[in-house]
């Protein structure tokens, strides 16, 4: 099986059976051995029928005891080898969905690392997370299907040669009989595809309202918005059960033919054999012998109805792989450079006239935060734009450069769980010291103090046994200790009281003295200490100065920035949205 760290290899996205196809080829030898062991088990269960029967002619009817004997014990010694055969298939193609899963659940995460920020304007959470667990499980037991697949055909043909030595009638009825049974099936198996692609699509939507229910069920219970979303998740979910009741008609119908079909082989194959007993061109062991290997065509035939339902699920779940896939993240716009600027260097946003001066604190300002917002993500290359860091554009820049040098620090980025320590220190190694300075800036370490085991407290996942306020003093502390050369930080400030606040512009102030940074806030205690704040309007600047500049000049950023505005001085002010309302800090 595949390992972590282990390069899973890259997938063949040209579509869903390729993509199957390359997770066989990635495991060749343990597929063929797999398929070895499967067909000789299949083998080896049409011979105790065989071996019944000349106990019965040639031991009972003869009166032979020494021949029962022999054939008595030739019988138990398949049994046997059969036991062990059925052992080492069922651990080698556990083995290969394993090692399916593992690859294909390496190949998701590693795309959805390469896709950074485009992965969430691509594609929901949810349908991330049905894709990561349910469709590669599927997938997965699609490849057990090559085991007993080929065991199967190998099976029937046996059969029918051992047949053909009793009855040629016989012979001819389970060479026609046996594909007969797989056609009547395909319809529904081509039905089947169609419904179950319909509700996995369902059900990613679904898992995806969920989480967004989740996530923002303080804000909804805020504004009164749990039952609309409620309702609107339980409306989703009658949709998804009658689309699931449709894929369960389907289902049913498959696997009832999948038990009735051969048993009704069976019985007709019984019934031609008696009535050839009966008219004495059949022994009494050829009898035997012909209703044991009809019994055991049950589990061939069985194989290939389940084999082939198998199958179209797993290429409808390949399909939804390849399509995640096959999603590319952002254009970088041309040849990257191996290197960026130097560390004086003005960054520049076309789009809105913004020019952030190196070294410096640098502030905007907007009535709709949305569109500070995305200078933010233009100027830190999260999104496609004709940016620039001093005279090179930023996609003409190496990504894991831009990465490591100009860090966004969003307001709702994830904290993993894992102690305190852990979730501040990030994908550094500050030592004790550093922590500590991070967590002052951050006016952070009333936090650990709060916590019965300090940094050694464990934080759960997104943070959610921490206050709001909380939650944004640690991801501030997390972004001043990696300690980028460029730092544009979104709202930093919009969960805490006013004191607090007070005391996070002054020390992140301080804190990255001589280092390039721009955050986006409407709060005049942090645009107070900002040297330079760009007013925008319409999401371009209408005015830049200090914050006390504008104060003097600018009615405009007057109302915006002064608390307690009506909803006409929001409009004249060119926005649509008041600062938020501050949590007193926990």
């Amino acid at each position: 099986m595949t390992s972590i760290g282990v390069d899973p290899g890259a997938p063949d996205c040209r579509g869903p059976a390729r993509y199957i196809w390359w997770l066989i080829s990635c495991q060749r030898r343990r597929i063929a051995a797999g398929a070895l062991l499967g067909s000789a088990w299949m083998v080896c269960l049409t011979l105790p029928p065989y071996l019944l029967s000349r106990a019965i002619d040639d031991g009972l009817e003869q009166g032979r005891e020494s021949a029962l004997a022999g054939w008595v014990a030739a019988l138990l010694g398949v049994g046997v080898l059969n036991a062990w055969l059925s052992i080492m298939r069922h651990r080698t193609m556990t083995r290969v969905r394993l090692d399916a899963a593992f690859r294909s659940v390496q190949v998701v995460v590693g795309h959805a690392t390469g896709l950074g920020a485009a992965l969430p304007r691509r594609v929901t959470a949810g349908e991330v997370v049905t894709i990561g667990f349910r469709d590669v499980a599927m997938i997965a037991n699609t490849l057990t299907v090559t085991g007993p697949g080929v065991g199967a055909v190998l099976a029937c043909a046996v059969v029918a040669v051992l047949l053909l030595n009793v009855s040629v009638v016989l012979a001819a009825v389970v060479l026609v009989g046996v594909p007969l049974l797989a056609v009547l099936v395909g319809p529904l198996l081509g039905r089947l595809q169609g419904v179950e692609a319909e509700y996995r699509e369902q059900q990613g939507r679904l898992a995806s309202r969920f989480e967004d229910i989740a996530s923002g069920l303080r804000v909804l219970n805020g504004i009164g918005g749990k039952e609309a979303y409620a309702q609107r998740y339980r409306e989703g979910s009658r949709e998804l059960r009658a689309e699931g009741y449709r894929v369960g008609a389907v289902t049913s119908w498959i696997q009832a033919l999948g038990v009735g079909l051969p048993t009704l082989f069976l019985g007709a194959v019984t019934w031609l054999a008696a009535r050839m007993a009966a008219q004495g061109t059949l022994t009494v062991g050829e009898l035997v012998a012909v209703y044991g290997y009809a019994a055991v065509l049950v589990v061939p035939v069985s194989s290939f109805i389940e084999g082939g339902y198998d199958i179209g699920r797993g290429l409808v779940a390949a399909r939804r792989v390849v399509r995640f896939l096959a999603l590319e993240p952002d254009s970088t716009g041309g040849e990257p450079a191996s290197d960026g600027p130097g560390p004086a260097s003005a960054l520049h946003d076309p789009a809105s006239g913004v020019e952030v001066a190196p070294g410096v604190l640098t502030a905007l300002v907007s009535g709709r935060p949305s569109e500070s917002a995305a200078v933010l993500d233009r100027l830190g290359r999260f999104t496609p734009s004709a940016a620039t860091w001093g005279a090179v554009r930023l996609d003409r820049i190496d990504l894991t450069q831009v990465r490591r040098r100009i860090l966004v620090a969003d307001n709702e980025a994830d904290l993993f769980a894992g102690p305190l320590r852990e979730v501040v220190r990030g994908a550094g190694n500050p030592d004790e010291e550093a922590i500590g300075r991070g967590l002052h800036a951050a006016m952070a370490l009333d936090i650990v103090r709060g916590l019965p085991d300090g940094l050694d407290s464990p934080v759960d996942a997104q943070g959610r046994n921490l206050s709001g306020g909380q939650r944004q003093r640690v991801r501030m502390a997390r972004a001043l200790l990696a300690d980028p050369e460029v730092l544009l930080a979104a709202e930093p400030t919009s969960a805490v009281d006013a004191h607090t606040e007070a005391a996070m512009a002054a020390r992140l102030r301080a804190a990255r003295s001589g280092r390039t940074t721009v955050v986006t806030s409407t709060s005049p205690l942090l645009l107070d200490r900002a040297d330079t704040v760009y007013y925008l309007v319409d999401g371009s600047v209408a005015d830049a100065g200090s914050h006390r500049e504008l104060l003097d000049r600018n009615s405009g950023y007057r109302l915006l920035v002064s608390r307690g505005l009506d909803d006409e001085d929001r409009d004249r002010a060119g926005g649509d949205a008041v600062p938020p309302c501050r949590e007193p800090v926990r």
